[in-house]
């Protein structure tokens, strides 16, 4: 049995299991009640500290179809290693601190037979897009399967083919992972990131750049074929680390939104 371990804890998120619990539930409250079951999230994945509540916000919707949703396919950029198309794991489950999450190999099985999908487990190996949202799953979710894929360069529609594939029904939510514009002062952040989430908000098929969100290949992709199934998308929160953990000179932008 070969499983992903959890190369992040201590790092990004707690690696005590119980501080972990408590921080993701602090995380998870929220006075907002959200309508519509959500097909499709885009969350952050930055250190707890800086990003945990504006993705606990999104991931607060989930508790009322925890029971629902027994498969999630989870995309996020790569942040590591080069990477050409999208990577699958080998690894039969991924770890993190609250335990181990099965894969759906039937799933990977699927999606490996398109041309722009490879096994490539250094994409997974230290890549923490995808294992900050592994404790947020486990604490919302009751028994679920996971998609977990890393996204290097790809085209909209490499990405969208792969999602359209996995699109399932009620039983399969679709994650991206991403940060918003990095590195920037507060306000032209705030510049930046309000144009970004409009794009995203309105389903624009004009192309997010990378500049503008780390996991714009896979939040394009999404965005394709959000709009073929007009769908809608609503922003639950946005704001940057200096309005959360960090100083206002250089910031990261963080987006919550969920599409139904």
């Amino acid at each position: 049995m070969h499983k992903r371990k959890a190369a992040v804890a201590g790092i990004f998120y707690p690696e005590d299991p119980q501080e972990l619990e408590s921080s993701v539930l602090s995380y998870l409250q929220t006075d907002r009640a959200i309508k519509y079951k959500p097909k499709a999230m885009i969350v952050p994945h930055a250190g707890y500290i800086y990003s945990g509540a504006v993705a606990g916000s999104a991931y607060a919707s989930l508790k009322a179809w925890s029971d629902t949703i027994t498969r999630v396919v989870l995309l996020g950029p790569n942040h590591r290693v080069p990477l050409m198309g999208l990577a699958v794991s080998s690894a039969d489950s991924f770890l993190s601190p609250l335990g181990a999450i099965d894969i759906d190999q039937q799933a990977i099985e699927m999606i490996s037979s398109l041309p722009q999908v490879h096994t490539f487990d250094d994409a997974h190996l230290m890549e923490h897009s995808l294992e900050v949202q592994l404790p947020f799953l486990q604490l919302t979710l009751e028994q679920f399967l996971l998609v977990p894929v890393v996204v290097g360069n790809a085209s909209t529609n490499e990405v969208s083919e792969v999602l359209d594939l996995l699109w399932g029904g009620d039983e399969t939510l679709i994650i991206i992972s991403s940060d918003l514009s990095h590195f920037h002062d507060y306000k032209t952040a705030q510049h930046i990131d309000k144009q970004t989430s409009s794009a995203i908000e309105s389903l624009s098929s004009e192309p997010i750049n990378p500049e503008n969100a780390c996991g714009s290949y896979p939040i394009n992709g999404l965005l394709e074929i959000a709009r073929k199934k007009e769908m809608q998308v609503e922003m639950i929160d946005l704001k940057n680390s200096g309005d959360t953990a960090g100083s206002k000179d250089q910031v990261v932008g963080y987006g919550a939104y969920i599409f139904h």
